[in-house]
Formats: C-alpha cells, structure tokens, sequence
C-alpha cells in the first residue's frame, strides 16, 4: 500500500444514506452532489445504468486532487428498474409489486481520480425478499412518508426493515453503499480505506492485506 498522503475524498452524491455509511467508518467526505440527467437509454440494462449513472456521477464532480466517488443505487424486478416513486400512488403500486416477491438492488460504485487520470468502478448485486402486505400495510406505509425518495419505495434501514423478509448479500449494498466493495476498489487503487479516517488511530502506512 502507498504511504504517501492521500486525496481528498469527495461524495458525489447528496444522499444522507450514504453520507451516513462514510462518516460511520469515521470517514468525513466533500459532498458535492451531481446534477445529470438519469433517464434510462433505449436498450439499456439495468446493470450498465447503474453504472453508467455512478461514472457520470463521479466524472461530473472530479478536481484535481480529490478522489471523487460516484454511486447510484437500483431496484430491478422482472428486469424492469423500479425507481424512486414519482407519488404515493405510485410508491402503492410499486410496493405491490415487490410484496411477497424477491427483487435484486443494484450498486454501481465508480472512484475517480483526476490527478493521476485513474479510476476504477463495479457493480454489486443483492437479492431481497419482501414479505407480503395487506393494503392496508402499505397504505400505511406510504403514509408514513419514507418510501418517496426511495428507490423501490422502501428503505431496508428504516421503517421498511419490518417488511423485509430476507436479503441475499450485502446489506450496507441495498442501504446504497456497499462498503467492503469500496474498500476492495481503493485498495485496487494503492489505497488503504482507514487511511482517510481523520484521528489519531491512523497509522502513516499499513501492510498489504489479504485477499
């Protein structure tokens, strides 16, 4: 691993999910959302949207000296994306939909690093079961407010964890940052994750971990 000082890491979203994920690892990035446009092109599948949104994202915010990273999390069932719900009808519909069922929830993560003209991005994937729901459930649900800026219309972390019958891989994944893939791919970039911790436990360098 490097021992040399490192960039300055930039978020590239303004998702408070995410930004609670980083600052969990005693991280505190530059947030600095992205604005483009994320309408699906025609023929495009759901993995190379997701990625491709998290490159955009990440390549939108890139300045030299920083390490942007670009993330955008997806609800795919019947390889149809499910985004965030444009009403409360259609948060409805879209729980209805996804009650009983198992649905897969797409990461694309992308890093950026201008200064050295690298980067590196991947896709993570995890399965998740809703349980079933009465109407009357998910009319309360909906009500509650926290399925409107959702992908699904549902959060895992929240309210939504009552109804959530099983997942399939990474859980921090279907939060919307899976966080050991992060690692993996700062360290695919010579960096060590703890490194951009701010605190006196922070050692200059550290040895080359495992796979």
């Amino acid at each position: 691993m490097s021992t040399t000082s490192v960039p300055r890491l930039v978020l590239a979203s303004g998702s408070p999910r995410r930004i609670e994920a980083l600052r969990g690892l005693g991280l505190d990035p530059l947030v600095r959302p992205a604005d483009i446009d994320e309408t699906p092109r025609p023929g495009e599948s759901p993995d190379g949207y997701a990625l491709r949104l998290a490159r955009e994202k990440a390549q939108a915010r890139a300045e030299s000296g920083e390490l942007v990273l670009g993330a955008d999390t997806i609800v795919v069932l019947d390889d149809q994306l499910l985004g965030k719900p444009s009403d409360a009808a259609d948060a409805r519909a879209m729980l209805g939909r996804l009650a009983g069922r198992v649905h897969q929830v797409l990461t694309g993560i992308a890093l950026v690093e201008p200064t050295s003209e690298r980067h590196a991005e991947s896709l993570v994937s995890t399965k998740v079961r809703l349980a079933s729901m009465s109407d009357e459930e998910i009319d309360w649900y909906v009500g509650t407010g926290e399925p409107m800026d959702k992908a699904g219309s549902y959060a895992i972390q929240g309210i939504g964890s009552m109804f959530v019958h099983s997942i399939d891989g990474n859980y921090s994944n279907v939060v919307g940052l899976p966080l050991a893939q992060l690692r993996r791919m700062l360290r695919d970039l010579g960096y060590d994750l703890r490194r951009f911790r701010s605190g006196p436990d922070v050692a200059a360098g550290s040895p080359t971990p495992r796979p």
